[in-house]
């Protein structure tokens, strides 16, 4: 273009020879704009003036439908689209459209299976910034988010949003086929898949296939040998949380699984399961008044 201005580095053209300067900056790392109160560096002025908003509470730009408030114009424009349902950013691949080019971009990741972002402890690799960030609680053990009822405490929101509904009882997600009621819109999509016998997670190793993706998560480890859950009492790894729970009553002698019959303790269901055995059963094989 006629007096455009063009980066030497990457041969990007600008309009402005000022765009060109902010432009070089993601090149020389060159941060020169300092918030004074954190100390933390920007390499343009207007994501500072966003940034100084964190601290001082200001949020100038109004949604005119329902006056809610933002700190940065672009989060507005956003917000915006949840009530004219504006989805501008299309998939070219499946035609699939989102409100945000940051959905966008996860969502390529489905058809490119690009993924990102890569835990340094295991190298288990994800597609989103926060999947990798809960994942890294597996490692850490943090639980940021606690229920206000039972103080119970859990790695991922979307848990603790599920858990209160064992409190209240709310099942706001209901199967159109049958009517079975759930807690969590996740359970109900799996159940679904009772009726459909669909089993969309293919595992790319030897083909099989699953209707969750955690239990593909689970296989998967019997190809890599990967065992993210260590024991911190003995060390001992396992590949599946429930594993470790299991385990971990060796250490304690928790006993949680009882025989309403006799009374006995069990530390895992299968072991309650092969006891039931020996206890005596009808004519139709059914326990004699007991379950």
């Amino acid at each position: 273009m006629p007096g455009s201005h063009v980066c030497q580095t990457c041969g990007k053209e600008f309009a402005q020879s000022s765009h060109l300067t902010v432009h070089m900056r993601t090149h020389t790392g060159e941060k020169p704009y300092v918030c004074k109160t954190c100390g933390k560096e920007f390499a343009h002025s207007g994501a500072l003036t966003e940034h100084i908003r964190t601290h001082t509470g200001e949020q100038p730009y109004v949604c005119d439908t329902c006056g809610k408030t933002f700190a940065q114009s672009s989060h507005l424009t956003t917000h915006i689209r949840t009530h004219t349902g504006e989805k501008p950013y299309k998939c070219k691949t499946c035609g699939k459209e989102f409100s945000t080019s940051s959905n966008l971009t996860v969502h390529m990741r489905t058809h490119t299976e690009e993924k990102p972002y890569e835990c340094k402890i295991c190298a288990n690799a994800f597609a989103r910034f926060d999947s990798l960030t809960t994942h890294m609680r597996t490692h850490t053990g943090e639980k940021p988010y606690k229920c206000g009822t039972c103080g119970k405490e859990f790695a991922e929101s979307g848990h603790l949003t599920a858990h209160i509904r064992t409190h209240t009882g709310e099942k706001p997600y209901k199967c159109g086929t049958c009517g079975k009621e759930f807690a969590e819109s996740g359970t109900l999509a799996t159940h679904i898949r009772t009726h459909t016998g669909e089993k969309p997670y293919v595992c790319d190793t030897c083909d099989k296939t699953f209707s969750q993706s955690s239990d593909l998560t689970v296989h998967m480890r019997t190809h890599t040998g990967e065992q993210p859950y260590e024991c911190k009492i003995c060390g001992n790894a396992f590949s599946t949380s429930g594993h470790l729970t299991t385990h971990m009553r060796t250490h304690t002698g928790e006993q949680p699984y009882e025989c309403k019959i006799c009374g006995l303790a069990f530390s895992q269901s299968s072991s309650l399961t092969r006891h039931k055995a020996i206890h005596p059963r009808d004519e139709w094989g059914e326990l004699k008044d007991y379950w």
